[in-house]
């Protein structure tokens, strides 16, 4: 299975490219909980820290100002450690 892919700070031009700032945004309080993609999620985390586990892999550290790519088909769990703002688009 894929792996989670991080872009750490992208660029402005890349940003604006993918049209992320029309992107709806989700928001989450400090919280533990599972979850499974249905379908590939990309996202750029506005504010806050999260640690994401796969079933099957090791926890990745997630934080603000990274491009965040999620496989479909994964399950994990988020440890929300910080508030997240993300902005977010599936397929």
């Amino acid at each position: 299975m894929s792996k989670i892919q991080i872009d750490s700070n992208p660029t402005e031009s890349k940003v604006n490219t993918m049209g992320i700032k029309n992107w709806p945004i989700w928001t989450c309080e400090v919280s533990e909980f599972p979850w499974t993609y249905d379908a590939k999620e990309t996202c750029l985390i506005l504010e806050g820290e999260v640690i994401v586990t796969p079933d099957d892999g090791q926890g990745v550290s997630i934080k603000a100002g990274d491009l965040v790519t999620f496989p479909a088909g994964m399950s994990c769990h988020w440890k929300v450690t910080k508030p997240i703002r993300k902005h977010y688009q599936f397929g």
